[in-house]
């Protein structure tokens, strides 16, 4: 066994590319492994701006070999009376590549029948490997791809060299012109020229050697490392930023800090526009002080070193200050507009073609707040910043430091709206109406932020549900599953009882009539609320069948779903629920084979055997004591209460026929079994238990 080592040398590779390329790389040489029976070790992967590269461990010399098993004519057809082959018998061996004699009869389904059985040797690896390979990088995926020169095949950027070594031997095979070998490149700058490699083993070393830290995670330390040193050398610390810190990693190949300064009088732009113009254009690391304020430096990662650092630092500083410079003209000329006059201009944006302008969508989006915030018990004071707040919360859409910095949607409204002297809650919502803005993010922090989230996602929703733009398993432009993730999130930790469902019809409601072409919108937009209720339960870790006993009931309160399945799960990991579940599945069956339907109110009259009357009685006390749990939001003593009907239950089935022939006891029979189902089908449907 030996390392197979497969690096794809090219021009810059985009930051992004990256890493997703490597793990396209890594798993398809996998797959192609393992189906060719190739037996082999752990992966790592490598990379810099210039050059992809997987590493295996432990390949196996040649393919496992492989037992074959043809069967061929019935042992009659290809054996005479006298158990001499016939023509059939040596056709059969011919084909099958063994001599007659060494033929078997195997017994089948179907009778006795000739087998032949033969052991495939091992074709080597390395042989395999120059079809595996090429194959592998042609279909590595990129988010865009480009051709060069007259070559037909395309790649993320043009391909200069490919190494490719199993063990200290070469794997031949050409991609476009360019033949594998063992040779790959240094440093552009630092090292140029061609390394040679002998063996895998030797590869991070001398690319080292010769300035490339090839090793991703390597790499990221020692980015991290360099410029929180560098942050430390001025007195300051560098700003947490982890996204700005992959970025950079996949920048350079060997990274070298070079701190610059600005001037003092941006600090007086807010934080924000200064940390995103250094991050978004320049990839260049915020600095604050101990007390968590900006300083006016900066710390850039550059790919090589120089002999004059400053004279670099010099033209960093020269970059960012025009970058700066724009950003406070753009800050400056927002500042001389007013809100009403912004909100105007939204009547100019448009939404979506279908869906009217942006001005219109604030329009029912106050509405729905309002509705919400009213539905929630709200106080007055939180319904009215609450319409106050959707009224303003898209107006930033149309400043001029939004439209060159369009990550500050919501930031920007929420400064505007300070340095309009609005209330402190409706600045903070402005901000906070977009969260949560990716899987996991921070959701509002408060009340009104949250309101108006909720109504600005099941606004979007419900419109682009209305004319078909419906979320696909390939496609989501409108981020509707995010949308209504975050719609889940928000009522569920801030506890809103308000129903969802009303809420979703409360939504369709404002648009205008002309909009809603698909009447069964809302039954589909609350099925897709569901259904990401049942994506996030299950993601905590709860079993599918407590997921879908608990959202067949009821899915209409967020809060009431996830307390019921927490109080499900809890109850099933009880040592006793099997024979507790299958009870009330019997129960549950029994009412279905009777056709359900009306069935009358329970006439104790009719009880003739003491079971009946046990059962009746036991149900009437735990009824009430399940009410008042109920009203509590006590579900998990609530279903221990109900679990306790079992043993009346159990004895009322050993007791008694509840499909009797006489038609009115069966009836009344019927009549408790249906007043237990809808105790505990208040809280889950035992029938969709597995047991």
């Amino acid at each position: 066994m030996d390392t197979l080592l497969l690096e794809i040398g090219t021009e810059e590779i985009p930051a992004g590319y990256i890493e997703p390329a490597l793990d396209a790389l890594s798993q398809t040489i996998v797959r192609k492994l393992d189906a060719a029976r190739i037996v082999h070790g752990g992966v790592n992967v490598y990379g810099t701006p210039k050059r992809l590269a997987v590493e295996i461990a432990d390949v196996a010399e040649k393919q496992t070999p492989l037992s074959v098993e043809m069967i061929g004519p019935p042992k009659k057809v290809g054996f005479d009376d006298q158990g001499r082959p016939t023509v059939a018998a040596e056709k059969f061996a011919e084909k099958a590549g063994v001599a007659v004699a060494k033929l078997i009869v195997k017994e089948t389904e179907k009778g006795a029948y000739l087998c032949a059985q033969k052991m495939e040797r091992g074709k080597s690896s390395r042989a395999l490997l120059s079809t595996i390979l090429p194959e592998t990088i042609l279909a590595t995926p990129f988010p865009k791809s480009m051709r060069w020169g007259t070559l037909s095949i395309s790649f993320a950027r043009p391909i200069h060299t490919v190494l490719a070594l199993l063990g200290n031997k070469i794997i031949p095979f050409t991609v476009g012109d360019i033949k594998s070998g063992r040779m790959t490149l240094g440093h552009r700058f630092m090292a140029s020229g061609r390394i040679r490699v002998d063996h895998p083993k030797e590869y991070i070393k001398k690319l080292r050697e010769a300035h490339v830290l090839a090793d991703i995670r390597a790499r990221k330390k020692s980015v991290r490392t360099a410029v929180e040193k560098a942050a430390g050398k001025i007195g300051g610390r560098v700003l947490e930023d982890d996204a700005l810190l992959d970025t950079v990693t996949h920048l350079v190949e060997y990274p070298v800090p070079s701190t610059g300064r600005f001037d003092d009088a941006f600090l007086a732009l807010p934080p924000e526009i200064l940390i995103t113009a250094m991050r978004r254009h320049q990839k260049y690391f915020a600095v604050e002080d101990d007390k968590g304020c900006l300083m006016p430096h900066f710390i850039a990662v550059n790919n090589t070193r120089t002999r004059n650092p400053s004279l670099v630092a010099t033209g960093h500083e020269r970059v960012l200050r025009a970058r700066l410079s724009d950003a406070r003209f753009f800050f400056n000329s927002d500042l001389s507009e007013t809100f009403d006059q912004r909100v105007e201009k939204l009547k100019g944006v448009l939404f979506q073609s279908e869906l009217g302008t942006m001005h219109e969508k604030i329009q029912r989006v106050r509405d729905m707040a309002a509705y919400l915030a009213d539905a929630a018990a709200m106080p007055s004071d939180v319904i009215k910043d609450v319409k106050r707040a959707a009224w303003l919360c898209k107006a930033d859409l149309v400043s001029q430091v939004v439209g060159e910095f369009p990550e500050l949607q919501g930031i920007m409204g929420r400064v505007y709206a300070e340095k309009s002297g609005e209330p402190e809650r409706v600045a903070r919502a402005l901000e906070e109406h977009y969260r949560p803005t990716h899987s996991g993010g921070v959701l509002p922090g408060d009340p009104v932020g949250a309101l108006l989230s909720i109504a600005d996602k099941l606004d979007s929703i419900c419109g682009c549900f209305s004319v078909g733009l419906v979320p696909t398993g390939a496609s989501d432009p409108y981020a509707l599953r995010r949308q209504g993730i975050g719609i889940v999130l928000i009522m569920l930790s801030r506890n809103f009882q308000f129903s969802l469902e009303a809420a979703v019809q409360k939504s369709l409601s404002l648009f205008p009539e002309a909009v809603c072409k698909d009447a069964a919108a809302g039954e589909k937009i609350f099925s897709f609320l569901q259904n990401r209720m049942v994506h996030l339960l299950a993601e905590e870790g709860y079993a599918k069948d407590v997921i879908q006993a608990v959202t067949t009931v009821s899915s209409d309160c967020v809060p009431d779903v996830w307390a019921r399945v927490k109080a499900l799960d809890h109850l099933k990991k009880a040592p006793d629920f099997e024979p507790l579940a299958v009870a009330f599945k019997r129960v549950v069956n029994i009412i279905k084979q009777a056709g359900g339907g009306a069935v009358p109110e329970v006439k104790e009259s009719l009880f003739s055997d003491k079971s009946e009357k046990a059962l009746y009685a036991a149900y009437q006390k735990t009824a009430r004591d399940v009410e008042q749990l109920l009203k509590k939001g006590a579900y998990e003593k609530a279903l221990v209460r109900i679990a306790s009907l079992r043993e009346p239950v159990d004895a009322f089935f050993d007791a008694v026929l509840v499909m009797t022939k006489d038609g009115r006891v069966r009836l009344n029979r019927l009549a408790v079994l249906s007043l237990i189902a809808g105790l505990f089908e208040r809280i889950a449907d035992f029938s969709k238990i597995s047991t």
